[in-house]
């Protein structure tokens, strides 16, 4: 694991972009600017024409990294799906109860995000904001299944596998690891969007973090033998 971890970068599929926007500060300027409008913003209401503005440079130029702002969103979900990965990857490298581990990782992708100053373009606060509110979007979509063969959901699916493996490891006769383990992620963005937006469609409990404390509960208790 340890070697793993050493070898590990965050890489985004290069199918999704045109230039690899890590490779210049323009293209990191892209990014953190694009991050900053979505989230505060909206998909809808954000265009390449606005941002090109706010990071002072032209609309053209950013066409030459992205296609479309589908494209630059799916960039956005992606890079996180490979940052929660590398949270994930570290956060039980030292783990070797698998119950504890198990424990361990649903914290560490329902739990609330704090930032990340590895990155420094990169606010993972707004970005994951943006995976709550936003990311539905990519792939609840008609190209769904042509960038699936590309490849550009795997930074989610392998996080979904390497739950379901330590889910087997408790369990091997459980028959749902996939199912249970994608419905607690986008179940906790769920929860998340309703206490900001819609309170009465969840539950806060006073000193805990409720979100957590409800899916390991519900995780535990249905992989039991």
């Amino acid at each position: 694991m340890k070697e793993l971890l050493s070898n590990f970068s965050i890489q985004v599929n290069d199918k999704i972009y045109l230039k690899d926007p890590d490779s210049s500060d323009l293209g990191k300027r892209i990014i953190s600017g694009s991050i900053e409008m979505i989230e505060k913003d909206g998909l809808e209401n954000f265009t390449f024409g606005k941002l090109a503005k706010k990071i002072k440079s032209t609309e053209a130029s950013i066409y030459r990294y992205f296609e479309s702002k589908h494209k630059l969103l799916l960039y956005l979900i992606s890079w996180y799906w490979g940052w929660m990965e590398y949270k994930l990857l570290f956060g039980i490298a030292n783990i070797e109860n698998p119950e504890k581990r198990l424990l361990k990782a649903i914290k560490i992708l329902t739990e609330t995000v704090e930032e990340d100053h590895s990155f420094s373009h990169i606010n993972e606060i707004k970005l994951s904001q943006i995976v709550i509110s936003e990311s539905s979007k990519v792939y609840l979509t008609k190209a769904v299944d042509k960038e699936n063969e590309e490849g550009c959901f795997l930074p989610y699916k392998r996080i979904v596998s390497r739950i379901c493996e330590i889910v087997l490891e408790i369990n091997p006769k459980y028959k749902y690891p996939h199912m249970l383990v994608s419905t607690v992620v986008e179940g906790a963005h769920l929860q998340r969007y309703f206490a900001d937006h819609l309170p009465k469609l969840t539950d806060t409990v006073p000193g805990e973090d409720a979100v957590v404390n409800f899916y390991s509960e519900t995780v535990i208790k249905s992989i039991q033998k």
